[in-house]
């Protein structure tokens, strides 16, 4: 085969430097947006604003992700280089942009001038960014890769989680580093940082020599006619079930900290968001890989959310997070549930696009997992603000006294309830799943040999 003949010379044909590097140096580069957590109380404090306030502007960074994914999907199909030089251009642009409005919102306080210039910044500009950035690598990963295409995309969407593990540790010590001002420095140094990574990575990215991209002319039919290759059902169980595991597992994921507080664990707060990070990263790679063993990709969909709806089940039966704090088994249940939402919202995010290559094929499959991703964008206005309606409308805050002395206010009726929201959203994707996502032609086949022997 062409692919790997071509893999075998050189560095400019090995599929590693042209594929798998650069992917993970765009992926390990946008994916720090998850790294929002830990520097969302300093610019809130800093330009004077409550931390509500500036919440928006993560919650804008996700949504322009999926939407500028959905639309930039055509200029990925017919140009990675430009793609990958838009994404690495806007993402940089933001981030600077970002730590100038901080200064300026410093210098300035309650400026309303410095708010939206974060949102535009933080959420508008960089979401650009980070969508065309995201797909740009996938389809080049998956034609370099042919016969390991869940591995692949795995390796790059595993970077994009594991950006954060890799990136909090330098961020907060930059923030306790650069003395005054340090939230905007850091903004800026990492503006300049990322870009040159971006930018080493469109250049490395490269489709192989043996692909020949289809003309405009040569394809038979357009996106929604490929979509309707198979029942259209088929393709809103797929957006809707992707939909709903983001939203759980942001909901989730935006209450661990406070979650982690209620289980008596606050000292070791800051490691178990590490050590999640690395599950959502490890679910990316491992939940991927395994589906390339599989007749069909759809059971890893179905074994997350059987995953998903015991733990969550068992925390919820229990009590877990209202009455965790001092009893060793409650403990390991809630972490149970906070490593396995992790991982299977990773695991969701690396199966997308191979899912769909599988049951449309590769003509077209970086548009329409463009598409897909507005599944992203919606949920990332969703999921957040879900979670946080509830705690603020169910249950009471109350005040724990930790190890130190320090006196913390938490709700764990509110982050209890959290749970019922979930459980419901996830039983439904998992009837989404078994009876909309129809079996792909490989599994057919596979399920026709198997009856006849």
């Amino acid at each position: 085969m062409t692919t790997q003949a071509s893999s075998q010379g050189g560095w400019r044909s090995n599929k590693w430097v042209r594929a798998a590097i650069p992917a993970l140096l765009l992926h390990c580069s946008i994916g720090t947006v998850y790294c929002w957590s830990i520097f969302s109380e300093n610019i809130a404090e800093y330009i004077g604003f409550s931390k509500a306030a500036t919440e928006w502007a993560f919650s804008f960074a996700i949504f322009f992700l999926g939407m500028s994914a959905a639309f930039m999907g055509n200029i990925v199909e017919k140009n990675i280089h430009k793609s990958s030089l838009i994404a690495a251009v806007f993402f940089a642009a933001g981030m600077f942009g970002t730590g100038f409005f901080i200064r300026y919102g410093g210098a300035h306080p309650k400026s309303l001038v410095s708010l939206i210039g974060i949102y535009v910044c933080y959420g508008f500009i960089m979401g650009i960014g980070l969508g065309t950035g995201y797909l740009s690598p996938v389809k080049t990963l998956m034609l370099w890769f042919q016969d390991r295409k869940g591995l692949a995309t795995g390796l790059a969407v595993a970077g994009f989680g594991a950006a954060k593990a890799i990136a909090s540790p330098i961020m907060q010590w930059m923030l306790n580093s650069l003395g005054e001002g340090g939230i905007y420095k850091m903004f800026m140094i990492l503006a300049v940082v990322y870009f040159i990574m971006m930018f080493i990575g469109h250049l490395l990215l490269k489709k192989p020599d043996g692909w020949h991209e289809p003309q405009k002319k040569e394809k038979s039919q357009g996106i929604l006619a490929t979509l309707r290759t198979k029942p259209l059902t088929n393709y809103i169980g797929i957006w809707l079930m992707f939909y709903i595991n983001i939203t759980c597992g942001l909901a989730l994921i935006s209450q661990e900290k406070m979650i982690v507080k209620c289980i008596g664990l606050a000292a070791s707060a800051g490691l178990i968001s590490t050590v999640s990070a690395i599950f959502n990263a490890g679910g990316r790679l491992g939940f991927s890989a395994w589906a390339d063993m599989l007749k069909d990709r759809n059971t890893i969909y179905k074994l997350i959310f059987i995953l998903s709806i015991a733990f969550t089940a068992l925390v919820m039966v229990t009590g877990g997070i209202e009455n965790g704090e001092g009893n060793v088994l409650l403990v390991i249940l809630v972490l149970g549930l906070i490593f396995v939402v992790n991982a299977g919202y990773g695991g969701g995010f690396s199966n997308v696009p191979t899912l769909l290559s599988d049951h449309y094929g590769m003509g077209s499959i970086s548009a329409i997992h463009g598409i897909t991703l507005s599944a992203w964008a919606f949920a990332g206005l969703t999921g957040n603000q879900m979670a946080t309606y509830i705690v603020n409308h169910f249950g009471k805050t109350v005040e724990r006294t930790l190890a130190d002395g320090s006196v913390i206010s938490v709700n764990p009726t509110g982050y209890q309830a959290v749970l019922y929201a979930t459980l419901v959203l996830y039983i439904i994707a998992l009837v989404l799943c078994m009876f909309l996502v129809k079996p792909t032609d490989k599994a057919l086949a596979a399920k026709a040999q198997a009856h006849r022997r």
